[in-house]
């Protein structure tokens, strides 16, 4: 049987050459089989799991979570309860982001919306406050003063 380039392979899935390879040193991606000449050869297994990976990045799993994942398909005893736990979790912190996200945002809009665009740079309020924020006495704004650094 044919095998696969890495770079069929990385194609495949929509990802860097680069990509597969760090997939490979942190464990996500088995070892390929090499051929005679020394070049990585890759299966069909492969490019599924590679494609998983690449569909998970794609729904905000980091790769820690995405190789508990393959962790628990591989795994006979786990159960779709196991994934549903790490995938409820996943939600929960992206609605956590979401609302930091708001935050920032409305930081943004106070920010812009108190600039004057004929303004000398050094009455920019923005950059007033970007400089005033390690200040320890500097005001901030209401919106701002929950974000997380």
């Amino acid at each position: 049987m044919q095998g696969i380039s890495i770079g069929s392979l990385a194609r495949s899935a929509g990802v860097r050459i680069d990509t597969v390879r760090h997939y490979e040193r942190i464990g996500l991606m088995p070892a390929p089989a090499r051929t005679d000449a020394g070049y990585r050869s890759y299966g069909t297994e492969d490019r599924e799991r590679l494609r998983f990976i690449r569909r998970g990045r794609d729904l905000g799993f980091t790769l820690s979570e995405i190789g508990q994942l393959l962790a628990l398909k591989a795994d006979a005893t786990a159960s779709a309860a196991d994934v549903l736990t790490l995938t409820r979790a996943k939600i929960a912190a992206l609605r956590a982001r979401i609302d930091d996200l708001a935050i920032i945002e409305t930081a943004l809009i106070q920010l812009a919306d108190a600039c004057p665009p004929d303004a000398p740079i050094d009455d920019c309020p923005i950059l007033m406050h970007l400089f005033a924020i390690g200040h320890p006495h500097a005001p901030r704004l209401d919106a701002s003063a929950s974000t997380k650094e």
